[in-house]
């Protein structure tokens, strides 16, 4: 029997959301979520995202470094 007092305080958010949360495209968190790199739960033909997971993901992974252009000075 499964325990769903352990599920009953759990969100889950689709990927749409959880791209918009991360400021990535959907395809970047499907790439996330199929690496592995990112749990998710499929239901039917969808992925759900837990909350925490994608808060946890967020506070591991730094963001990437954009480049810095750097001005030549005369």
């Amino acid at each position: 029997m499964v325990d769903l007092q352990k599920f009953e305080n759990a969100h889950y958010l689709t990927v749409a959301e959880v791209a918009l949360a991360m400021r990535v495209s959907k395809m970047t968190v499907y790439r996330l979520v199929h690496a592995g790199s990112l749990p998710a739960v499929r239901f039917g033909r969808s992925f759900r995202v837990p909350e925490r997971a994608v808060e946890e993901y967020l506070v591991a992974e730094p963001p990437a470094a954009m480049p810095v252009r750097r001005i030549a000075s005369t």
